[in-house]
């Protein structure tokens, strides 16, 4: 917490802890800002932080409750919400760290310095010193805030690293140069080229690194080599991003040696020829690779060739095929004209599809090399090296000479900053775009640190564009004038280019001694052998003075024009009015150049058609200008203030927007160009060119119109096309702007994927707050506790019982405790046996049962679960999770509603089509759902193709017959999206009632007491007793034996 003071930036450093932050209301007492707080907070307001890099975008809400002791807003932001993604060569060790002391000795035994910037961070990177015959070793500073300070900078020595992997006699060991790509470090040494380890996998750990093979190559070869990389930042990186780096060598290529330039993609173990093999006849005379970058927008290998032989240079785009590139070309080469005799190198602007070939020219393509457009000639003069701002477009071009000039991606004008008089320095571009001057013993920075972006601090002065020699204004309108600039006849040919006007002044303002200014809107070159060969159209902003009475007596004196001999006007000249100009209203200028006599003086036609040949002017009807540059130029060139602002009106704060396009979805993006000042002329024109860096990844539309404040309005709208998953840069470009402007180029990065912020989230019937989960108590209106504990290392039932758990999942595991349902041969989880003779465990086979985080650990705490792994519902945790929404049985209808999040949040759509399983193959389980009409052929053939269920996700219910622990896992069908859109959910069903016996008891007793009569009907047949003849002689016997006793007592 603090307040920005004048040229102060406040940076954020997070610490291992979370992100606290307070937000208040400043005022002369507290009681004010509680009262506007409670102000806020009655109407339901409370303030939102939003964090954006250039990989990441996250928005966080204070809480809106206050509590009586706080006259503030808080907010306890994770940290683990926060690092997503964090630079990889902050985590490692480098090498040994080097004192300050240590360092100012080696500085005076550095040759030369070099630079390289993370992808995504640009504030975090390295710089190597490149050291001479004096001295050896691998020397780094890593800067992880973008080298404002020498002496925040920490240094390590990698040398022993190095030699480590060095099999040689160890001598002469430096760094020649080097690429920090995202996730590995390239360091090309005078003996070899070595690759570090992942930097991702290395944390507090001493980087290690490996030693790429050349055959054939030798220190001299390596101290002329070069790294070529393309920068891309892959934070979220996809299946189809990779990076490549590239390695050239100064080497003539001969039939043993084919090969001088060779390229790897991460992680970098396998260098291969850039160049495809060719037969023996096109290798009589083959060109020079001078470097060698791959398209990931079109996937195509660009190269620049130059034949020394025919001293031509030229760009040849190939197809990649699986990676590799092969012989056809995608587009034909483009030949660059004889003119431009010394290419040095080619560069894709960050982010991008702007490629840059340089040397003493500079060409820009925006269509991957298709076609390129002359955007600087220097001459003599040759570009080495150029920079780039990723986050403001800039790029710089470093001269031979240490001039440096400045041009914004994309825009075919650039302008000059100055020279840099240091023998040994590097620019660098931290991740704000202040561009920074290393050199070996300090550095500086760009200038304020309230001008965002400001590239010229490091210059004294602003750079005069202008050139030596005199111009000559003619008036086309009455704010519009041409200046015409007068080549002498006796200038050498090689010199002639240093008198006109070129294409570093387009755009420019050109200001008298006097008073005045013109925006140069226009250049024109002319094939006349002498006098005017070029010219500028310009725009009067400010009137220009004129020459006084005092300053030239003859405009006290008429003007004739005489047409004999050479052209010339007559009246009274003096030596001074040489390289002035006479201008006269509706007819041709005259630039003096000579003086013959005090009445006469020699002049140069600026418009020969409209010279009003023999014709006198009285004084007052015609002027003077003094554009010369005899007694010192009187008129300079300077860079255009910024005439344009850049706006987004859908409140997006980010330059470096990306945007991820679904299967079958659109998005739509809005800017605003506002013109700045009123000498801003409004066209009728658009302000903005639309650049696609592939156009058949996306169908893209674009609208554009001015409202009525004369600002222009664009909308470009981009929807998918098909299953074809890639990135391609859009590129919006301020045709018109100055390269004083901080923005002139915005590039959003469009990706055919999914999002990595989007999912699919399962949500609960009801929400059970954090602290009830962790008290593990959460009671509805009747009482009924709606968490379960589970019991340690606990497995669900299977379909064979309840105590033959089948999975191999264990939920609530702790190693260190018995595992229960472990009787049954099928459910056995044999613990391992420790043999006797050696520390070693024996492991039988087990049957079911794997531990995941808990593998291997001795006992829970060991299994190092965080409290959202806990609440997790994933299968991937189910060690860790140990309390699960409990159910009260049977379940029936319960409904199963899904979301899906992204930048806001809305229902499953019917066309996302899903699949339900469980887990851990338990059934008694069914869904109940409605078909609609459009989808039901769709649903018929999906479940023929993937042989399994498909469900309707709105509507969606779930009944339960089962007792205890469930796990659901719900997935989006492949095809109606590019993400993998997948979640989880847990039912425990409690308090299952024991089934009514007296169904199974009645079938028991009647099987047993029919059985019963079968086998006693069956044993008396056999032995031939008649059991019905038994029971009638009974009964006879029975009805007789009365009868015969009255009888005899009657007789008696």
């Amino acid at each position: 917490m603090g307040v920005a003071q004048k040229n102060e930036i406040i940076k954020l450093y997070l610490s291992t802890e979370n992100l606290v932050v307070i937000c208040d209301f400043q005022s002369e007492t507290t009681i004010t800002s509680r009262e506007f707080l409670s102000m806020f907070t009655s109407g339901g307001l409370s303030p939102s932080l939003e964090i954006i890099n250039s990989t990441y975008t996250g928005i966080f809400y204070f809480n809106l409750t206050l509590f009586s002791d706080r006259d503030y807003w808080l907010i306890d932001i994770p940290r683990e919400n926060i690092t997503r993604n964090t630079e990889p060569v902050l985590q490692c060790i480098l090498g040994a760290t080097i004192s300050e002391h240590d360092i100012k000795k080696l500085q005076p035994h550095v040759a030369d310095i070099k630079v390289a910037k993370c992808p995504c961070a640009n504030d975090v990177a390295l710089l190597g010193f490149i050291m001479n015959s004096t001295h050896n070793g691998i020397y780094i500073g890593l800067s992880d805030g973008g080298f404002w300070n020498y002496g925040d900078t920490i240094w390590h020595d990698l040398s022993d690293t190095m030699y480590a992997e060095v099999e040689e006699e160890h001598k002469d060991l430096s760094v020649v140069d080097m690429v920090l790509t995202n996730h590995y470090l390239v360091i090309l040494t005078s003996l070899g080229l070595f690759v570090s380890e992942d930097l991702r996998y290395t944390a507090l750990l001493l980087l290690r690194f490996s030693r790429a093979d050349f055959c054939g190559f030798e220190r001299v070869d390596y101290v002329k080599g070069k790294l070529w990389y393309n920068e891309k930042c892959f934070a979220n990186r996809e299946h189809f991003e990779v990076d490549y780096v590239t390695i050239t060598f100064e080497r003539n290529r001969t039939l043993s040696e084919a090969n001088s330039c060779f390229y790897s993609n991460e992680p970098f173990h396998t260098w291969l020829p850039c160049l495809p093999k060719i037969s023996k006849r096109k290798q009589m005379f083959p060109s020079t690779v001078i470097t060698f970058l791959i398209d990931q927008e079109l996937k195509t290998g660009v190269y620049l060739f130059y034949n020394s032989f025919q001293r031509s240079a030229r760009v040849s785009v190939n197809i990649l095929q699986n990676n590799k590139p092969i012989l056809k070309q995608k587009f034909p080469s483009f030949y660059f004209p004889r003119s431009f005799k010394s290419p040095t190198g080619m560069v894709f602007h960050p982010r991008s599809h702007f490629l840059y070939v340089y040397g003493n020219q500079v060409w820009l393509s925006v269509d991957g090399g298709n076609t390129f457009e002359l955007l600087a000639d220097f001459h003599n003069d040759i570009i080495i090296n150029t920079f780039h701002s990723f986050y403001t477009s800039d790029i710089t071009f470093v001269s031979k000479s240490g001039k440096v000039y400045l041009t914004k991606a994309g825009m075919k004008r650039y302008s000059e900053l100055g020279t840099i008089s240091d023998k040994i320095f590097t620019l660098y571009y931290d991740h704000m775009g202040f561009l920074h001057k290393l050199t070996p013993d300090h550095f500086e920075a760009g200038g304020p640190l309230t001008a965002f972006g400001n590239t010229k601090g490091i210059f004294a002065q602003p750079a005069d564009m202008g050139f030596e020699t005199a111009l000559a204004p003619q008036f086309i309108s009455s704010n519009e004038m041409i200046f015409y600039a007068y080549v002498p006849v006796n200038e050498s040919k090689d010199s002639i280019h240093t008198k006109k006007f070129n294409h570093i002044h387009l755009g420019k303002v050109i200001h008298s001694g006097k008073t005045g200014r013109a925006y140069v809107k226009e250049i024109l070159q002319y094939d006349t052998p002498e006098g005017f060969l070029s010219s500028a159209i310009t725009e009067i902003a400010d009137p220009f003075g004129l020459e006084e009475a005092h300053e030239s007596s003859c405009l006290l004196s008429s003007l004739l024009i005489e047409d004999a001999g050479p052209p010339g006007v007559t009246s009274s000249f003096v030596d001074s009015d040489i390289e002035k100009t006479v201008v006269i209203p509706g007819y041709s200028s005259f630039l003096i150049t000579n003086i013959s006599d005090a009445k006469h003086a020699l002049a140069i036609a600026t418009m020969p058609e409209i010279v009003p040949h023999n014709r006198t002017f009285p004084k007052n009807s015609w002027f003077l200008y003094n554009f010369g540059q005899r007694s010192g130029r009187t008129w300079k060139i300077y860079s255009k203030p910024c005439n344009y602002w850049f706006q987004q009106p859908d409140t997006t704060l980010a330059l470096n927007v990306l945007k991820y396009i679904d299967l079958g979805k659109s998005r739509t993006l809005k800017v605003k160009i506002i013109p700045s000042s009123k000498d801003t002329r409004i066209l009728e024109i658009p302000l903005l060119k639309v650049i696609i860096g592939n156009p058949n990844l996306l169908a893209f539309k674009a609208e554009g119109s001015f409202d009525d404040t004369d600002s222009y309005i664009m909308e470009i709208s981009a929807a998918s096309k098909d299953l074809h998953q890639g990135s391609t840069s859009l590129a919006l470009v301020v045709w018109g702007a100055s390269t004083e402007c901080f923005v002139t180029t915005f590039v959003p990065i469009w990706k055919s994927s999914c999002s990595y912020i989007k999912h699919m989230h399962y949500l609960p019937m009801k929400i059970i707050p954090e602290k009830d989960w962790t008290s593990g108590v959460h009671k509805d209106s009747q009482g009924f506790n709606l968490i379960k504990t589970l019991p340690v290392n606990y497995r669900p039932p299977s379909n064979m019982g309840i105590a033959i758990p089948l999975t191999d999942n264990f939920y609530h595991a702790d190693p260190s405790k018995p595992i229960p349902r472990n009787l049954f041969h099928k459910s056995k989880r044999l613990p391992p046996r420790k043999k006797k003779q050696v520390n070693l465990y024996e492991f039988n086979l087990q049957r079911s049962g794997k531990y995941k985080q808990c593998a291997n650990k001795s006992n829970r705490k060991a299994c190092n679960c965080t409290n959202d792994q806990k609440l997790s519902y994933a299968v991937a945790f189910s060690d860790c999770r140990e309390k699960v929404p409990r159910f009260k049985f049977p379940v029936t209808n319960y409904p199963i509603y899904l979301e899906v999040h992204e930048n806001e949040r809305f229902p499953l759509p019917t066309s996302y089509l899903v699949t339900v399983t469980e887990v851990n193959g338990r059934g008694n389980w069914k869904l109940k759902h409605s078909v609609p009409e459009n989808v039901k052929n769709l649903k018929v053939y999906l479940e023929q193709k993937l042989n399994a269920p498909v469900y309707n996700p709105l509507g969606l219910n779930l009944s339960i017959k089962g007792s205890e622990l469930f796990h659901f896992r719900v997935s989006v069908i492949p095809g109606v999206t590019f993400c993998n859109l997948v979640d989880e959910f847990q039912i425990y069903v409690d308090e299952v009632p024991l089934p009514f016996p007296g169904h199974t008891l009645i079938a028991v007793a009647s099987a047993v007491v029919l059985g019963g009569l079968i086998f006693i009907s069956f044993v008396l047949q056999i032995r031939n007793i008649h059991p019905w003849d038994w029971c009638r002689n009974l009964v006879r016997k029975t009805m007789t034996l009365p009868l015969n006793s009255t009888n005899q007592v009657a007789r008696s």
